[in-house]
């Protein structure tokens, strides 16, 4: 021990216990201390990180005042990938970083939807029939046409999972599939627009910032769940959503002309 350290540890009492740190160098102790504020960075980059690609999509949702280009059943991909890793976290407990995330991912989905509502109303010239979440009608599943039914969809799925969780979290083939649905449910999350921006040819009215934060934070997510030895079915399925991140983004450059069209079209009229 240096002459600084035993100082400090002298003044501290002669009962007194050096701490972990005392028993560092300078140099260990610098390094320590990075490695504990990029492990704090890291944590918040989690919890902040994935909510944050919606955010182009949502402002430019609100700019267009047009909802054509986005799939909803994006917003239920992530709400029911987020409400199934909170039960999962009752039966197979994960780092607090990680739940955290999941709920404020399920409130800026439900942000998305209600400005998606909103502006599919607004579009409206003439007046539709009401389509509900009580009229149990499959035909319009997730083509609601008011905000309150997404939500009391959203509040059964909990309701029942949080059920069959409290009686079958002694059950561990049951925690773990609802694990891994979980983040298979998340990792396809991309395949509703995926398959949007196939059925118009185009990619127009998606959000390609969007995309590209998803790649960025999809790898980012999966570097972190393997350096913190997170359950196998985090990173196996992160591997799997950044590659539908690659093919989103190979469409933006396949349809780039189509979507150019469409965007000249509109501001045409």
């Amino acid at each position: 021990m240096d002459d600084g350290l035993a100082e400090a540890v002298a003044a501290a009492g002669p009962g007194a216990e050096p701490g972990p740190l005392a028993e560092l160098s300078f140099e260990e102790q610098a390094v320590e201390l990075l490695l504990q504020a990029i492990t704090v960075v890291s944590a918040g980059a989690m919890v902040l990180g994935g909510a944050v690609p919606y955010i182009p999509q949502y402002l430019e949702i609100k700019r267009n005042q047009n909802t054509d280009g986005f799939s909803l059943f994006v917003c239920l991909a992530l709400l029911l990938a987020n409400t199934l890793r909170i039960l999962f976290w009752m039966g197979h407990p994960f780092e607090l970083p990680l739940l955290a995330q999941s709920v404020i991912m399920n409130v800026v989905m439900l942000l998305l939807i209600h400005v998606c509502v909103t502006v599919k109303a607004r579009q409206q010239i003439v007046k539709h029939k009401e389509r509900t979440f009580t009229d149990f009608d499959m035909r319009y599943f997730w083509e609601w046409t008011d905000f309150e039914s997404y939500v009391e969809c959203m509040l059964t799925f909990a309701l029942v999972g949080s059920v069959l969780m409290y009686f079958l979290i002694d059950n561990p083939w049951f925690v773990e599939t609802v694990g891994f649905l979980a983040v298979f449910t998340e990792a396809m999350l991309g395949a509703p627009q995926f398959y949007k921006n196939f059925e118009q040819k185009s990619t127009y009215g998606m959000s390609v910032k969007m995309v590209v934060m998803w790649t960025c934070g999809d790898t980012f997510k999966t570097v972190y769940f393997i350096v913190r030895s997170a359950p196998a079915q985090f990173w196996l399925c992160g591997f799997l959503q950044m590659g539908i991140d690659v093919a989103i983004l190979a469409q933006v450059a396949y349809y780039r002309q189509d979507t150019l069209r469409r965007r000249k079209s509109d501001l045409g009229r």
